[in-house]
C-alpha cells in the first residue's frame, strides 16, 4: 500500500494525485491532503509519494508550509519514497520545482530511500533545486501544468511504471 500526500491550492496537484491513484490502482494508493491529514500516517506506510507544487519564486505551497517543520519529526529510514513536483518552467524558470528539491533534501537527510528520478530532457528552465548532483535528472516526476499540460498523462503513465518497478526492487 502507498500513501500519497499532496498539497494543492489551485487543484492541479490534487488532480495529479487522483490520476496517480487511478493509474496505480485505488486499492494500492491512499490519498492524503496535507491540509487535513494527520502526518502520523507517515508511520503507517512503507511506500510514500509526496506531491508538491512550487509557488512563485521557489516557495513551498501554503499547505505544505503549515506542516514543513513537523516533517522533521519523522524517521524515514525504513521508507521508500517518491516525489511529484509541479511548477512553471517558463514563468518561474529560475526556481522550477524548488519545493520538490527542498522536500527531497529534508527526507533524504532523515534516511529515506528514493525512487522515481526523472530525466531533464524535454524541459526548459534556468535553475532548479530539484536536480540530482549531476544535473541529469530531477529528484522526482517533473510536471508543468502551465506550459506542458499536454504531456502530463504520458509522463504520469511512464513514471508510475518506473516507480512500480523500482519499489518492487527495494522490497
Amino acid at each position: 500500500m502507498i500513501a500519497l500526500l499532496y498539497g494543492t491550492t489551485t487543484g492541479n496537484t490534487g488532480d495529479i494525485a487522483e490520476k496517480v491513484q487511478k493509474i496505480l490502482g485505488t486499492d494500492n494508493v491512499d490519498l492524503f491532503d496535507v491540509k487535513n491529514a494527520d502526518l502520523e500516517v507517515i508511520n503507517e506506510y512503507s511506500f510514500i509519494i509526496f506531491a508538491i507544487p512550487t509557488w512563485d519564486y521557489g516557495e513551498v505551497q501554503e499547505d505544505w508550509e503549515e506542516v514543513w517543520e513537523d516533517l522533521d519529526n519523522y524517521d524515514y529510514s525504513d521508507k521508500i519514497m517518491a516525489f511529484i513536483g509541479l511548477g512553471d518552467q517558463l514563468g518561474y524558470g529560475e526556481w522550477f520545482l524548488d519545493a520538490m528539491g527542498m522536500l527531497h533534501k529534508k527526507v533524504v537527510e532523515r534516511g529515506a530511500t528514493i525512487v522515481g528520478y526523472w530525466p531533464v530532457e524535454g524541459y526548459e528552465f534556468e535553475a532548479s533545486l530539484a536536480l540530482t548532483d549531476d544535473k541529469s535528472q530531477f529528484v522526482g516526476l517533473a510536471l508543468d501544468e502551465d506550459t506542458q499540460r499536454e504531456q502530463t498523462d504520458e509522463r504520469l503513465e511512464a513514471w508510475c511504471e518506473l516507480i512500480k518497478e523500482e519499489m518492487a526492487l527495494t522490497v
